[in-house]
């Protein structure tokens, strides 16, 4: 493995972790600087949410040792509205299976609190360690990728009124330092 092959997974929300909601309005970001580059599409009133995206984000995210995925139902529209205001290049999106496609064992993962996308989140990772950023992230989740998922993992639930914050910023870097500090340690031979 080279590269980004190596470095964990990052896999980011948008609504909740980079748009915040559920506050009341005067408790949002607002006017952020938009995007100036790029198609009409980018500029703000193509939608009004976009101004709650702040783009210092953008660096934060960058700097962190990681590959950064797109884990939203924006799915591609994340790549053309919020990486520009972010100033992040195009990223790698989950693209989430049809509703046909999820059979009995996922209905039924669902129904006993399993979160929609945790269970195509493992099978993308396939074993790599990774980090979901979310605003919707239960213990429930959690349990079953610790059965599921042979990699490490950490589910970062982000509160949805205040979205990314220095201190979830500071609980990511921490969980990659200590990944990154055991990927580089001997193998116990014990």
């Amino acid at each position: 493995m080279t590269g980004s092959e190596q470095r964990p997974l990052l896999f980011l929300d948008v609504d909740g972790p980079l748009i915040p909601f559920g506050a009341p309005p005067p408790q949002y970001p607002h006017g952020h600087p938009t995007c100036q580059r790029g198609p009409e599409s980018h500029r703000a009133d193509s939608n009004p949410l976009l101004t709650r995206v702040n783009p210092e984000h953008g660096p934060c995210l960058a700097a962190l040792p990681c590959e950064l995925v797109w884990a939203t139902t924006w799915m591609t529209d994340a790549n053309e509205s919020i990486a520009p205001r972010l100033g992040l290049p195009e990223l790698r999106v989950v693209i989430w299976p049809e509703p046909s496609d999820t059979d009995e064992q996922d209905e039924q993962d669902e129904r006993n609190g399993l979160h929609w996308k945790t269970r195509p989140l493992v099978n993308w990772a396939a074993g790599r360690p990774f980090i979901w950023v979310d605003d919707e992230i239960t213990d429930t989740d959690r349990t079953w990728v610790a059965a599921h998922h042979r990699g490490k993992a950490l589910l970062h639930r982000v509160h949805p009124s205040q979205g990314l914050t220095d201190a979830d910023y500071a609980a990511l870097g921490e969980w990659l330092r200590e990944e990154s500090a055991s990927r580089s340690l001997p193998p116990d031979r014990g």
